[in-house]
């Protein structure tokens, strides 16, 4: 019983995915090697191989020629990071190609490799031998939300160690086998070698023998010292871009089971708005249009819940989108049908303008702006945006009586299970959730309410269901990054230097998408950049203000850093200029000397990222490291030519230290050219240093193209952008020309890589653009989706105020 829960003997998920004749998602799921047995509180999936060469002919192991009781429960269920136990991470075939299960979802970051970069390296396993299991949605792996930059983080450590005792087991396999002291063996490259002999012995003919060894414990496991490691820290290639470039990989909308159809949903316009008429006529006049079904209307709060209106189910996605595209339908309004994000933006300025709830503070920071030679105030604005991922969402779902399975691009399929589970009233452990392949998700594919939409179409219909999101339905019926505005004041002295400062910032809350009544930002939220700001200015206090949610906001990628570090870091290069000192420098002054900074002692609720403040505590030092490292590739300094000009920005999330050079060309028309990015990173250990700097690469150019172009509006409720001519993307001869991107060597725990690079990129290019233009943008997005030039007119300048 317990084999087919874990999915890997016949009844199991592999089993399940065989016989659906999907045949393709059959290397998603675990397979049971010839053999078979239990090892500590999981499955061992081992077996037997032979191996020999010229020389050396390898002796069988026969694990039945040995009685070695029962190995008893693993004591390596509750490490740091969750279960360790070498069963539920690591399978071992007849011919020695290790399985390693990754419990995350791969969408371009590359944690498949990443994942199996850690295994491998402490169980010693040739690369050339390692594959990748895709785990299926279960508590059994503990977290499998793969955002907020965390599956390394969370899980470097507990993957290390099922590694090291997988291989300190397979190396007293071989001992007992040779019939020498442990001490005289070794663990090299898939082999175990006896060092007195020569002789070796594979990992596929030790396996079985192996699985009736007790687990060690965690005091009893020797994990390797950072020299010693092969792959960790090393550029290890993709396991994945070889699939994708021979067309191998799954993605959400590659799922194909049989006897399945088609559907694309008309939702409504707004959040909590319902169907009003319908008229199906012309809809099921279209050649391979089946039927039309009502969703049901959900009620707040939006939570996952898809959003109602009608489906439209065919033989094919085109013949359901033309179906949908002959309806006739009649909306009626919701709640928020007044809802105006211009007019709502206005209102946020204003509530910034009033005091606010105070959420960190320092000295006295009306006392210091009194008693200041000069007062600086400016105001910032960043709107809604949405995460555009290049694959729209898409799940599939199949009953099978009372049971279910899904497939699709999900960040996290425990939720996913749980949030279906919740919407059609069944027991979790009758729904089977399995991931493909992500497209992109940036935040979007972490809410399945696509899938609950697959489900429920499924269960209607009586047969499988593909949902098919169009780009249309994307960008229209998002989870959007929430819109912002921030007020900045600031005292300097007749030295220049900042004696107080004061952060306003407001915004609707991520909490109101789960909660009705939720109109004060969360403390999660504000520790994105805003109560956790690293200045050594006397005088501080950061406040929040109130604000409504009319849309479902979401996650987007570096959440609330993105709109905190413009302000932050646009102000701290509009306080260099009003003090005459150079950007750097003065960001540097900013920061001050070497310290840990603790937000909670100033009244701060900081929750870090989820990361102990012993383990990862602020450190100025680092911070200034990156800021200094980044200025130096990038030339800081340097003569640049007329209409230049060098920005920088630096900014701590995730655990992770980033500064950012941007240097610009500016026309005196207002033309953007971007000569080149520099990026510096501090993420403590790295597992893949070419990966790291890839996502430092997509994130940066995430961030500068949302600070050229990226805004979503809404009218009467309804979002008014559709698809990439009004949401617009930087173009491939609008990215940076050059692009660098330098890691900091560092033997601190390993830090967030997915989304860090973000949050500095839209301030030093504001910084770089007012360095080469003199003038100051201070509102996103700087050009936005129907223009093309930078506004260079004076009334850029009209929200600060220097007195």
């Amino acid at each position: 019983m317990f084999l087919r829960e874990m999915g890997i003997v016949p009844g199991g998920e592999a089993d399940r995915s065989s016989a659906s004749g999907h045949a393709s998602l059959t290397n998603l799921s675990p397979h049971l090697a010839r053999r078979g047995f239990l090892g500590g509180s999981g499955v061992f999936v081992l077996g037997l191989t032979l191996a020999g060469c010229n020389s050396y002919v390898e002796p069988e192991v026969d694990a039945d020629a040995f009685d070695l009781g029962d190995p008893g429960a693993s004591p390596l269920t509750e490490v740091k990071g969750g279960d360790a136990t070498p069963s539920l991470w690591i399978a071992i075939e007849e011919d020695g190609t290790v399985k390693i299960t990754c419990h995350r979802s791969e969408m371009g970051q590359q944690v498949w490799t990443s994942m199996a970069q850690i295994v491998a390296d402490e169980l010693e396993a040739d690369w050339d031998k390692v594959a990748i299991v895709q785990a299926e949605g279960h508590e059994r792996y503990g977290d499998q939300n793969t955002d907020g930059s965390r599956s390394v983080r969370y899980n470097f450590h507990r993957l290390r160690t099922a590694g090291a005792a997988m291989r300190q087991m397979l190396t007293q396999a071989a001992a007992l086998f040779w019939e020498v002291d442990a001490s005289q063996c070794t663990a090299e490259a898939g082999l175990i070698r006896n060092t007195d002999s020569g002789e070796t012995l594979s990992y596929g003919n030790l396996a079985e023998l192996a699985a009736k060894l007790p687990v060690p414990a965690e005091d009893a496991v020797t994990l390797k010292e950072p020299e010693e490691w092969r792959f960790i820290g090393k550029e290890v290639p993709s396991l994945t871009i070889p699939k994708i470039t021979r067309g191998e990989g799954e993605f959400g909308i590659d799922v194909d089971v049989p006897d399945m159809v088609y559907a694309v949903i008309a939702r409504p316009p707004q959040v909590f708005g319902r169907v009003g008429s319908v008229d199906e006529t012309a809809a099921l006049a279209v050649p391979g249009v089946l039927q039309t079904v009502r969703l049901p209307d959900p009620s707040p709060p939006a939570l996952f819940q898809p959003m109602g209106g009608v489906a439209v189910i065919a033989k094919d996605t085109w013949a359901a989108i033309q179906g949908r595209n002959a309806l006739k339908l009649g909306w009626r309004d919701g709640p928020n049908a007044a809802y105006d994000s211009d007019a709502f933006g206005e209102a946020l300025r204003a509530t910034s303008r009033r005091e606010g709830t105070v959420r960190r503070s320092r000295g006295d920071v009306d006392a210091g702006l009194g008693a200041a030679a000069k007062t600086i105030t400016a105001e910032y604005y960043a709107p809604h945006l949405t995460q555009s991922p290049m694959e729209p969402p898409s799940g599939t779902a199949r009953w099978t009586d009372d049971r279910l399975e899904c497939w699709g691009c999900v960040q996290d399929p425990q939720e996913t299970r749980n949030a279906l589970s919740e919407a059609l009233g069944i027991d979790k452990e009758k729904i089977t959730v399995t991931p493909t392949w992500l497209g992109g998700a940036f935040g979007r594919k972490s809410k399945p309410d696509f899938m609950i939409e697959a489900a429920l179409l499924a269960k209607e219909v009586g047969k499988p269901v593909k949902v098919t999101w169009t780009r249309e339905d994307d960008v229209r019926h998002g989870f959007y990054h929430a819109v912002s505005a921030q007020r900045m004041e600031a005292g300097l002295d007749e030295s220049g230097n900042c004696t107080s400062y004061l952060h306003r910032t407001t915004f609707p809350s991520i909490s109101s998408t789960f909660a009705n009544g939720v109109t004060s930002p969360s403390a999660g939220e504000l520790g994105l950049g805003a109560t956790d700001v690293p200045f050594a200015i006397p005088n501080l206090r950061v406040e929040s203000g109130e604000a409504r949610g009319h849309v479902r906001t979401g996650w987007l990628r570096s959440v609330c850093n993105v709109f905190h570090a413009f302000a932050v870091q646009s102000f701290a290069g509009e306080l260099a200029h009003a003090a005459g000192k150079d950007q750097k420098d003065y960001l540097l002054e900013l920061i001050g000397p070497d310290r840990i900074i603790d937000p909670a002692s100033e009244g701060a609720e900081y929750g870090n990222y989820g990361g102990s403040s012993e383990e990862y505590p602020i450190e100025t030092a680092r911070l200034k490291a990156v800021v200094n490292k980044a200025a130096d590739m990038a030339g800081w300094g340097r003569q640049l030519p007329d209409r230049h000009g060098l920005g920088i920005a630096v900014h701590r999330s995730f655990l992770a230290y980033v500064a950012t050079v941007v240097e610009v060309e500016v026309s005196p028309e207002g033309d953007l050219a971007i000569p080149g990015v520099w990026v510096a990173l501090d993420a403590g250990t790295v597992i893949n240093p070419r990966h790291v700097r890839a996502q430092m690469e997509g994130g940066t150019l995430y961030g500068l193209s949302n600070a050229l172009y990226g805004e979503i509006t809404a009218k009467n409720g309804a979002i008014v952008q559709d698809n990439f001519p009004s949401w617009r993307l930087m173009k491939m001869a609008e990215a940076p020309r050059a692009f660098e991107v330098e890691i900091i060597r560092s033997n601190k725990p390993p830090a967030g890589v997915g989304e860090p690079g973000t949050p500095p990129a839209a301030p030093a290019l504001a910084n770089a653009i007012f360095a080469a233009t003199g003038t100051r943008l201070r509102t996103l997005p700087l050009i936005g989706a129907r223009g093309s030039r930078l506004p260079l007119s004076s009334e850029t300048n009209a929200d600060t105020q220097i007195a």
